[in-house]
């Protein structure tokens, strides 16, 4: 026990104040916690996570694998296409959103269909190369025009809306470099898949384009979480009242 005056106060006034400051970290480092994951979750569920990226990965897949031991287009195409269909059905008997598998089954049905009409396997692949052109066109110009497409894509589910164009432009910052990140890394594959295109080699550009598939779009999510996370919080839109009570008649 202290033999100054007043030191058993002084020594619980420095214990009280050490649990503050041990609470306030543990209150930050749970706040930083769940500001990643609500990050986290909110990217995943913008792009369908792990499952939506197999519904347009697999089909590819399948159709290469059938093509080399077939060396039939259009057993490859149905295949796929078939592969595909039974994404959907899947998603619906569990009551889930279609949304990335009809995408899917989309790209898939043109592909097969430009490839059965021309004869060449690698038409199959030729729809998803012009998608790819065609996203990172629309990401850059989105990013340009300061309505970044990942904004768009993230601020319903954050429930932020739009509000962070004029009401937050930390986060019209980090959506506008998360965006330029897609472009980058999505740019990717063209680049290299187009030229694989011209010269024919169907197995290469299977492979490739299978390969190329899920962990450019892994990367792009891991930037656009990091970039999140040192964005300011949303702002959540203020929506109006639908719900009021009708007057008695």
């Amino acid at each position: 026990m202290s033999n100054q005056p007043g030191g058993d106060a002084a020594q619980l006034d420095l214990s009280h104040d050490a649990a503050a400051r041990d609470a306030a970290r543990k209150a930050e480092e749970a706040a930083r916690q769940a500001a990643s994951k609500e990050a986290a979750d909110t990217v995943l569920k913008a792009f369908g996570g792990v499952r939506g990226m197999i519904d347009m990965t697999l089909p590819g897949l399948v159709f290469i694998v059938t093509y080399n031991l077939t060396h039939q287009v259009s057993t490859s195409a149905w295949a796929a296409l078939g592969l595909s269909a039974l994404f959907v059905v899947a998603r619906l008997a569990k009551r889930e959103t279609i949304q990335h598998a009809f995408s899917g089954v989309f790209g898939v049905a043109l592909g097969a269909w430009i490839s059965m009409k021309s004869g060449r396997a690698e038409d199959f692949y030729l729809p998803g190369l012009l998608w790819n052109v065609g996203y990172c066109i629309a990401l850059a110009t989105s990013a340009l025009v300061r309505w970044p497409m990942i904004g768009v894509m993230l601020g319903p589910i954050t429930g932020e809306m739009f509000t962070w164009r004029k009401e937050n432009p930390g986060r019209l910052a980090a959506y506008t470099r998360a965006t330029w990140a897609w472009v980058v890394i999505m740019g990717l594959k063209p680049v290299i898949l187009f030229p694989l295109y011209f010269t024919h080699n169907v197995n290469l550009l299977g492979w490739l384009k299978v390969a190329l598939g899920i962990p450019p779009m892994l990367l792009a999510m891991y930037v656009t979480w990091q970039i999140l996370l040192k964005a300011p919080p949303p702002i959540k839109a203020q929506l109006d009242d639908d719900d009021e009570e009708e007057p008695a008649k």
